[in-house]
């Protein structure tokens, strides 16, 4: 995911943090200046869907447009399947028969 913030806030005529902290006190969510700066200027790791619908009624956006999906980076981060070797033999299951006994 890619956090969207500043450019969609752009988009409505918002350009500094400070504008942004002002409007979203208005509507109710008072920010601290350090967790604005770490919205404006990263991602955040975690944010409460109760700020992030405070953020979307302010910027009269929806959360996908600050959320935005990046599904190649997904795609990049999986494993790739090994190809298993033709000459290796088949595994073979045990039954419980055959188990040894716990020490006494």
């Amino acid at each position: 995911m890619r956090w969207n913030l500043r450019m969609t806030a752009a988009e409505h005529g918002i350009w500094k943090s400070t504008e942004m902290r002002r409007r979203l006190s208005e509507a109710g969510l008072v920010v601290s200046a350090g967790k604005m700066s770490a919205l404006w200027t990263g991602t955040p790791t975690t944010i409460r869907l109760e700020d992030l619908d405070v953020i979307c009624a302010v910027l009269e956006c929806a959360p996908s447009e600050l959320l935005v999906c990046e599904p190649e980076k997904v795609a990049a981060r999986r494993p790739r399947k090994a190809v298993a070797a033709k000459t290796t033999s088949p595994v073979t299951p045990r039954l419980g028969r055959n188990r040894s006994r716990p020490p006494a």
